[in-house]
């Protein structure tokens, strides 16, 4: 079987989906080594851990509590202010920063790999499609590599008029004008030009017998691409060239511990998280709240991130049960609705647990979640900058009235009839097959 080096980047969303899929890997046999920020050493969970920083951008678990240098925290409260102003702000914000978030130090990020792997001397590499420059030194090094894609799909750019950052699904609750998507497409196509070149000349300076990427946001594995997503029909085209594996979710089986269970025994449990970035937005979580205890018999377990204290009073009912983090994966199983952001792991663990949604996407890959949420009948979406109480009690009380439909039943069975074991398994087959016919 192959040794394997699964390389994450220093964000928990990121790394604890690929930590499951590398445990996933070493259930089929491969020998794997995780790599990623020290402090992630945690979710290797027995694997081999080896340290690795790949930018200084960094979120460990709830963003505005992860130690980062000044210009990072700049740049976060500059994302979350902008995500007050609507989805178009937000990604173009998001879009200006991506030279800085995204290829930070590439030089070395290429020399840590090539030492990495004159160590370790893998078969073949696992990296997050987003970590661009462990992308680019592999692509540099000539290493064979698989891609895992953590978001929506439509993260593995496949034509020439996508651009990353320019969603090409929306929700019905979000609608941008024309004129707003434009202006979002061009800077978006700026932001691609940019990076192109950048690509095109660290690959000139440090590898000049390997090909320049034709696009940089396009650099994905010519041999496989790893989706923590259901294969909705719907979806937008994807890259001619690599195999697909879809994993449908990409989540443990925690149990809930006693004290949790205590908790939340004989209660109908509504759970509000708006992951590790959007958390800071506690007006949004506010509403959601409030709106939910509108609902009689109702226990809003709420995930309140860095803003615990700005929430505190809301704690003072006795429905409400407000903590920095919870436990979300554990909780699931005993979860009536969730009102979340959209995020990639979120949504595909509700959809594996069979809960029903209320969708509040801010940025990112949220607009193309919260799309695939409505239409596929796993939930429903609003729009978080125009949110009211009296939205969310009848959003709410419509999933809690409507329960787990047959529709949302059969999403659930087909999202845990393929999940990380399966998916590690034909990634295996897949690498096999292609890179021992590989030149090396």
């Amino acid at each position: 079987m192959p040794r394997v080096v699964v390389i994450s980047p220093p964000f928990r969303s990121h790394a604890q989906p690929l930590s499951v899929l590398a445990r996933s890997l070493c259930g089929v046999g491969a020998d794997v080594v995780f790599a990623s920020t020290p402090e992630f050493a945690d979710l290797a969970g027995g694997l081999d851990f080896v340290p690795l920083r790949t930018t200084r951008n960094a979120n460990t678990g709830v963003a505005q509590s992860t130690a980062q240098d000044a210009d990072s925290a700049r740049r976060l409260d500059e994302f979350l202010d902008s995500t007050r102003r609507g989805p178009v702000a937000a990604l173009l914000t998001q879009t200006t920063h991506r030279r800085a978030d995204m290829l930070d130090a590439p030089e070395d990020v290429l020399a840590d790999v090539a030492a990495l792997h004159e160590r370790l001397r893998p078969d073949w590499y696992l990296v997050d499609q987003l970590n661009y420059a462990v992308t680019l030194a592999l692509h540099a090094l000539g290493l064979p590599y698989a891609s895992f894609c953590p978001g929506h799909p439509t993260y593995l750019v496949a034509r020439d008029d996508q651009f990353f950052g320019l969603p090409q699904l929306w929700p019905s609750a979000v609608a941008p004008d024309e004129g707003e998507l434009a202006a979002l497409r061009e800077a978006t196509r700026l932001t691609d030009l940019r990076f192109t070149g950048l690509f095109a000349d660290f690959v000139r300076r440090h590898a000049p017998d390997r090909p320049a990427p034709g696009r940089a946001f396009a650099l994905t594995s010519p041999h496989a691409a790893v989706l923590n997503y259901p294969p909705f029909p719907w979806l937008p085209p994807l890259p001619d060239g690599p195999e697909h594996v879809f994993l449908g979710h990409c989540s443990d089986s925690d149990p809930l511990d006693g004290a949790w269970r205590a908790r939340i025994r004989g209660r109908r449990v509504v759970l509000v998280a708006l992951g590790t970035f959007l958390s800071a937005r506690d007006d949004v979580l506010r509403t959601a709240v409030t709106g939910a205890l509108s609902i009689p018999d109702v226990t809003v377990v709420v995930a309140g991130g860095a803003r615990v204290a700005a929430l505190a009073d809301l704690a003072a009912d006795p429905r409400v049960v407000l903590e920095a983090v919870v436990p979300q994966r554990a909780l699931l199983p005993h979860v009536a609705a969730i009102v979340h952001h959209g995020g990639n792991n979120t949504f595909t663990e509700a959809l594996e647990a069979g809960v029903p949604a209320l969708v509040l996407p801010f940025s990112s890959d949220q607009f193309c979640v919260a799309h695939d949420a409505e239409r596929s009948g796993a939930g429903v979406c609003l729009d978080p900058n125009a949110l009211t109480p009296e939205q969310v009690t009848t959003a709410v009380r419509g999933l809690l009235d409507r329960g787990r439909t047959p529709r949302l039943r059969a999403l659930r069975d087909g999202v845990r009839a393929a999940g990380p074991d399966r998916g590690a398994a034909r990634l295996v087959q897949v690498l096999d097959r292609r890179v021992s016919r590989t030149p090396r």
